[in-house]
């Protein structure tokens, strides 16, 4: 829930739709867009772009084979990140009225408290950044605004938020009505990432090493921790490669067609992510709708969440009014 200032060059008074800068020794003009101002200050098209390299990745992982819905996958992503780029600002000029500021100690304490709870040292932490297009400077700034917003959720949003019982049975009531005749599953994923520009040589032997793996699996050593040794998720090596119970249809296709074939605790052969990574399933629960009870405290959290969030949009919408915003993209 925890989710900036930049120092600028100086802008003409008036901002049209964008900057030109032009190099003295050529005729050559470098164009710098302006794809939003909030009051007085612009968001540039080379920002938008930097924070898009985490999620153009996982667009590129998760669509690689249909350039029409990867095209509007992008669409939407820069839509919905230049909205929380002005949400950043909105939250920037609060923050500053209010004087709450994020130390670098701060900072320092929220990457190692982040890496200790995936298990990992912290410069293991940093490469993982680094695969995803992250600078170690865009990470420690990333931390940094999802700190910040913490504190500003912390005193404008979370003294709004009460949590009932009967607010966690109707998020469980939505969430089965959402998933309608569809039962949940849970995999356990295995997943080993393949060398950029690996050779047909490199991709057979990561593949050779991914059967390998499958066969300890089928032979009873214990998934848990071959996952532990060998994946490469940083995200789900401490939750034995799971994501929780989740819809089939929030698969990726290729894992929806595996789950189907699997019972509970068969291993899943290699399965190709295309030239980025190799992943092993594993059935851990099949079909079934979770009780309530089952489920009860990540109800509670769900609709916990569910009502920060609807605060902190109400507390944003307040903090919209009167100020000049002006998107361009």
């Amino acid at each position: 829930m925890l989710k900036r200032s930049f120092r600028w060059l100086a802008f003409s008074a008036a901002l049209s739709a964008s900057a030109t800068f032009v190099c003295a020794k050529s005729d050559a003009a470098i164009v710098e867009r302006v794809v939003a101002v909030v009051g007085e200050r612009p968001i540039l098209l080379t920002d938008l772009r930097r924070r898009a390299k985490p999620f153009l990745a996982q667009i590129y992982a998760q669509q690689q084979q249909n350039p029409t819905q990867r095209a509007a996958a992008e669409t939407q992503m820069y839509r919905d990140l230049l909205n929380r780029m002005i949400d950043d600002r909105l939250e920037e000029q609060a923050a500053d009225k209010s004087r709450i500021a994020v130390t670098t100690d701060e900072i320092d304490r929220g990457m190692r408290q982040k890496a200790e709870s995936l298990n990992l040292p912290l410069k293991d932490l940093l490469i993982e950044a680094r695969r995803q297009g992250l600078s170690e400077q865009d990470y420690r700034e990333e931390v940094r605004r999802q700190l910040l917003e913490g504190k500003l959720i912390q005193l404008r949003v979370l003294p709004r938020v009460r949590v009932s019982e009967e607010d966690a049975r109707a998020t469980y009531a939505r969430w089965v009505k959402e998933m309608g005749e569809e039962r949940v599953i849970e995999l356990r994923i295995l997943a080993l990432r393949v060398p950029a520009n690996a050779t047909d040589e490199q991709f057979k032997e990561r593949e050779d090493f991914a059967k390998e793996i499958v066969r300890k699996a089928r032979a009873g050593e214990d998934f848990c921790k071959l996952i532990a040794q060998h994946s490469e998720d940083v995200t789900t090596k401490n939750t034995c490669g799971s994501r929780g119970s989740q819809p089939t249809s929030a698969l990726l296709p290729a894992l929806q067609e595996t789950a189907k074939s699997l019972k509970e605790g068969e291993t899943s052969d290699p399965i190709a992510f295309g030239s980025e990574a190799i992943v092993i399933a594993q059935l851990n629960k099949g079909p079934h709708i979770p009780t309530y009870e089952d489920v009860r405290a990540v109800m509670r959290e769900r609709a916990m969440g569910e009502i920060i969030e609807r605060q902190r949009k109400i507390w944003l919408q307040d903090l919209r009014r009167g100020l000049y915003i002006d998107v361009r993209l």
